[in-house]
């Protein structure tokens, strides 16, 4: 039997994904994560819980609500969906030898997509677990070259064993800790008294090893890569936005990122892109194949970078880096992740691809801002503003111009696109996603402070959302929502 032919330049991988026969979904809460990507690939669909264009997106399948257990995660809506009925259906109808994407996943999705004769592409959900693993990144991250905020890891007896285990690896007494697993805000505590211990005692003692790391004054910075049978390759270099209280009610939490082509120094973007690079190849190394994500600190003092977090999947950045126009000119970072798949043979200049997509003049200048309610109350939504494109006028008011679901219909900076989560009727709490803004243009000033402009569309968006107070006790199905759907 002749060797299979190999795609050997860009030309061709893009060819291959236009005539891509095989039909493959992108299942999860919505499809901002891989927002666009079904314009890359041909018989790529997403299937979604929650709809963000009232019906009118081609290719988002949403089924219709069906009585389930309380969802306590994005696993739990992926393993809902998989086994609605409506879901199965049209996946059977559409045919061939479906494969699934997800934004999470756990073992009990990969037996459902086997149950529906689907194949999972991506590594195995055990393996994808114990990397996600924040103690065991600094691990991988140290076998790699990649160092860390100064830390120690260790199982916390009390507050009184917290300042011995600091003392012993000299970090003092300002200190940052993490657990294992979880979102940023949510497990990240900062220490700097046995008051502050107190306070998330709970979320600490008996919650095995945790990562106490000596506090320094950081930017957050973001870069994704992909590692590939042929090596990794590697995004650029995005801003972070982190607990701004416009945003988010969380002190440590991601509420968006910015890439602009000088985002940061020089030396720290290359910095970033030979640690990610080594990273990666560490990862090839550990049976990891495919998206991933890390997160840096930047001292802000030292200009130091030190590895933050890894995320070994598609995240809340990937819309930002698919869409911007290196990914254009050649191809979306996803788009190497659904090759790397594939099985399909191909043979890519590594280096080359690396060294492009490094280059400024490759890259353009958006914003993403994850706007959540973040006042501490609970209440009903009775009107809530639709996907699309709104515009600013001069006097700052924010009016919805057109449906569209394509983020580059963004003409100006006086425009953005608008994702709407939550929609009239469903209850708005605490840290509940609303929606996400894109814009043109930068969304922090040099001083990692919100624009004016920012301000403005935040203010202007939460207008058009209204709602009741609740009457009555809590809804029982409220608990179900409250995780972030990104």
């Amino acid at each position: 039997m002749p060797a299979r032919r190999k795609l050997r330049n860009i030309s061709e991988v893009r060819r291959y994904f236009h005539r891509f026969e095989e039909p493959v979904y992108f299942v999860s809460a919505t499809n901002f994560n891989l927002l666009g990507l079904d314009e890359w690939v041909k018989n790529l669909k997403f299937i979604s819980y929650i709809d963000c264009y009232d019906g009118q997106h081609p290719n988002v399948f949403c089924p219709s609500e069906q009585p389930h257990a309380e969802f306590q995660s994005i696993e739990d809506i992926n393993n809902y969906l998989l086994q609605h009925k409506e879901v199965i259906d049209y996946i059977e109808q559409r045919g061939g030898n479906p494969k699934l994407i997800f934004l999470m996943f756990d073992e009990e999705t990969e037996k459902l997509a086997e149950e529906i004769g689907a194949k999972v592409w991506f590594p195995k959900a055990k393996l994808r677990n114990r990397i996600d693993n924040k103690i065991e990144t600094v691990r991988i991250g140290n076998k790699a070259g990649v160092p860390s905020v100064p830390n120690a890891l260790s199982e916390i007896k009390d507050y009184d064993h917290l300042l011995k285990v600091a003392e012993k690896a000299g970090l003092g007494r300002d200190l940052v800790l993490q657990s294992a697993y979880g979102d940023s805000g949510h497990t990240t505590f900062f220490i700097k008294s046995e008051a502050d211990f107190r306070k998330h005692q709970h979320e600490i003692i008996d919650h095995g090893e945790i990562k106490v790391m000596k506090r320094i004054n950081c930017r957050g910075a973001a870069i994704e890569a992909c590692a590939t049978k042929e090596g990794t390759i590697v995004g650029p270099l995005m801003t972070e936005l982190v607990g701004f209280k416009e945003l988010t009610p969380y002190r440590g939490g991601w509420c968006g990122n910015e890439i602009f082509a000088n985002a940061f120094s020089a030396r720290v973007r290359d910095q970033a892109r030979a640690y990610t690079f080594a990273f990666g190849e560490q990862l090839r190394k550990e049976g990891y194949r495919g998206y991933f994500e890390l997160d840096f600190l930047v001292d802000t003092k030292t200009r130091d970078i030190y590895l933050g977090e890894l995320n070994p999947r598609i995240t809340g950045a990937s819309s930002m880096t698919n869409h911007a126009a290196f990914a254009h000119a050649d191809a979306p970072l996803a788009l190497f992740h659904l090759l790397e798949f594939s099985d399909k043979p191909f043979n890519l200049d590594i280096g080359e691809l690396n060294g492009r997509w490094a280059d400024p003049e490759n890259i353009d200048s958006w914003c993403q801002m994850v706007i959540k309610h973040t006042d501490d109350s609970i209440d009903r939504i009775t009107r809530a503003p639709q996907t699309g494109i709104w515009s600013m006028r001069e006097n700052g008011e924010v009016v919805f111009d057109r449906f569209d679901y394509h983020r580059r219909a963004v003409s100006s900076e006086n425009e953005a696109f608008f994702l709407r989560i939550l929609k009239t009727g469903d209850y708005r709490y605490e840290g509940a996603d609303l929606g996400i803004l894109v814009l043109r243009g930068r969304g922090m000033t040099d001083r990692f402070t919100l624009t004016e402009r920012s301000q403005r569309w935040i203010e202007g968006i939460r207008r058009h959302y209204l709602a009741e107070p609740l009457t009555g006790g809590l809804p029982d199905t409220l608990a179900e929502h409250q995780f972030k759907y990104l």
